[in-house]
């Protein structure tokens, strides 16, 4: 499976999609501070109960890390992802 990324502007996307159509999606915004917002995350049927979700919040952390950018999770699910991940903690806002 293959993440990928698309941004304009201030928005972005971490997605997991096949000839335009999107399976999967991390949303966020680069706030005015510069910290990685996390908006929403879905997952579609087709790929539910994959682990494809963690993967998304464990993509945009990684992208966070290579860019020395900090991460408001203000999506429920990347939030308890962050709950019970603590080795994550050198990326939260």
């Amino acid at each position: 499976m293959v993440i990928q990324r698309k941004q304009v502007g201030n928005k972005g996307m971490f997605y997991v999609g096949q000839d335009g159509v999107i399976e999967a999606e991390l949303v966020y915004h680069i706030g005015s501070e510069g910290k990685m917002i996390i908006e929403h995350t879905e997952v579609g049927e087709s790929l539910a109960g994959k682990g494809v979700g963690k993967e998304l919040v464990e993509t945009a952390i990684e992208y966070a890390r290579s860019h020395n950018i900090k991460i408001v999770p203000l999506c429920p699910f990347a939030k308890s992802l962050f709950d019970k991940t603590p080795e994550w903690a050198d990326v939260l806002a």
